[in-house]
């Protein structure tokens, strides 16, 4: 029986390749270049740390951040920026947590989108991915397009198609 995995992951060497670019444009850019400016990503905790001065160069390193990241192929609706930034001595910093996997609320979002949709699959959420199953690849792919033109404000990727 055909099956296909709904996931959200970030491939974690593009984003260091985006956080690396960041750094470059840091050190060469007029209103950062020789600030106090550090971006740092934990490959472990899935977090990057941003740390200036104050407020505008703050949202000046965001706002290059989520442009190079979007040019190095990395979805910026997989960043968490609801934290605000914090002061911390003469600095600023902030902590963008990085979101890997479907939470709960939004795979059942998906699971109900799809079922509504009158399909014949059977949608199943397991962890932090969607398992789907069909009778017809059709079917698949016909779950893929209506998970791309609906947006769960997740990115989503598709993977382990099987027949």
């Amino acid at each position: 029986m055909p099956s296909l995995d709904i996931l959200s992951k970030v491939d974690i060497q593009m984003l260091d390749n985006a956080i690396n670019v960041v750094k470059r444009e840091i050190d060469t850019r007029y209103d950062l270049r020789g600030t106090n400016t550090t971006i740092e990503l934990d490959k472990k905790a899935l977090t990057i740390r941003l740390s200036t001065d104050d407020h505008m160069k703050l949202d000046s390193v965001l706002d290059v951040l989520l442009e190079r990241s979007g040019k190095q192929k990395v979805d910026v609706r997989s960043y968490d920026l609801s934290e605000e930034p914090v002061p911390s001595g003469k600095s600023l910093y902030r902590i963008i947590k990085v979101k890997q996997g479907i939470e709960r609320e939004t795979a059942k979002k998906i699971v109900k989108a799809i079922k509504e949709s009158g399909l014949k699959v059977q949608p199943q959420i397991m962890d932090d991915m969607i398992r789907v199953t069909g009778k017809k690849i059709d079917d698949l792919q016909e779950v893929m397009a209506l998970c791309r033109e609906q947006d769960f404000e997740v990115p989503l990727q598709f993977d382990n198609m099987k027949s």
